[in-house]
C-alpha cells in the first residue's frame, strides 16, 4: 500500500485543502446567521419553567467583504478538491488500494487537533 510516497504536489494540495476548509469553517462561525438582512423572531416561552427557546435576533446580513471571503474560500476548496481527485497519482493504484491510499493521504496531512499522549509515559 502507498503511505508516505505521495507526490509533493498532491500532499501540498491536500494540506492546503485542510487549511482552507478550516479557515472557511472559522469564518462562517463568525458571520451573522443570514446572508441577507433578515428580521429575527421571538422564541417560545415554556409554560412551567419560563425558559425561552427557539428565537433569533435580527441579522444584519453579510458585508460584501464577507461574501467575497466566503466565495473565495469555497472556490479554493472546490479547486483543490478537483486537483486532488484528478491527480495522475491515483491512476497508479487499483480499486481498494486507491481508496485506502486516499484515506491515508487525508489522515497523514490532517493537522492534529489534540497532541497524541503516550498513555504509558503519562501514567
Amino acid at each position: 500500500m502507498a503511505g508516505t510516497d505521495f507526490p509533493d504536489d498532491l500532499r501540498a494540495a491536500q494540506i492546503r485543502l485542510h487549511q482552507a476548509t478550516s479557515e472557511l469553517a472559522a469564518l462562517c462561525r463568525t458571520l451573522p446567521w443570514s446572508v441577507e438582512p433578515m428580521a429575527g423572531w421571538p422564541g417560545t416561552e415554556h409554560p412551567h419553567t419560563g425558559e425561552v427557546t427557539g428565537g433569533r435576533e435580527s441579522s444584519p446580513g453579510w458585508s460584501n467583504e464577507q461574501k467575497q471571503a466566503v466565495k473565495r474560500l469555497r472556490m479554493e476548496c472546490t479547486d483543490l478538491s478537483v486537483r486532488i481527485a484528478s491527480h495522475p497519482y491515483w491512476q497508479t493504484l487499483d480499486g481498494e488500494e486507491r481508496v485506502k491510499a486516499r484515506s491515508v493521504l487525508r489522515a497523514e496531512t490532517r493537522p492534529s487537533a489534540v497532541p497524541t499522549v503516550d498513555v504509558d509515559t503519562a501514567a
